[in-house]
């Protein structure tokens, strides 16, 4: 799922202390023969509020059972964001379908200014401060995935030093 990203770690839920957070459930109606189907689709992001998080979707007939299934989708997605001092290391958009999002970084005390899908990825990625922006298409699903494709491509300090083979006071003295 995460392939087209150079420095994803990918992380195991053992020992971390997950919480889960619903994004949206939605009623879908599947027309047949016999009439109409009902059933419903949860969108699902859980992290530890520490730089680890991850979205899933489920579908059922039931929606407890949506959100159960989304929630162990969201398990099997998780992933380690470089976070500075309770903000992001830098700017970054991120995009997926219609969806763009722009994160910026923000001063102590700011929190999170962003809207509806977006806060819940980050509130439980663990970000307090942040100026976001969700332009184009307001669809949950895509803001969701659009939000991970800027948080996966944030890169930290030490990153980027050990990309260039210096150090990290030559990186900022240069």
């Amino acid at each position: 799922m995460y392939q087209d990203y150079k420095n994803v770690e990918i992380v195991k839920p053992g020992g971390l202390d997950l919480k889960d957070r619903l994004v949206g459930v939605q009623r879908v109606t599947k027309v047949t023969k016999g009439g109409r189907a009902f059933g419903f689709s949860a969108i699902v992001v859980v992290g530890n509020e520490d730089g680890v998080v991850g979205h899933g979707l489920g579908k059922s007939k039931e929606v407890a059972d949506a959100i159960a299934k989304a929630v162990e989708d969201a398990k099997k997605n998780l992933v380690r964001v470089p976070l500075h001092k309770g903000t992001l290391p830098h700017e970054q958009k991120g995009k997926y379908g219609g969806a763009k999002v722009l994160l910026l970084p923000a001063s102590p005390g700011t929190g999170v200014i962003a809207g509806g899908p977006a806060r819940v990825v980050l509130e439980s990625v663990g970000v307090h401060d942040v100026l976001s922006k969700n332009q184009g298409s307001s669809n949950p699903h895509n803001v969701v995935k659009a939000t991970f494709d800027a948080l996966l491509q944030l890169r930290s300090a030490d990153t980027v030093a050990k990309q260039r083979g210096i150090t990290l006071d030559k990186l900022f003295n240069g």
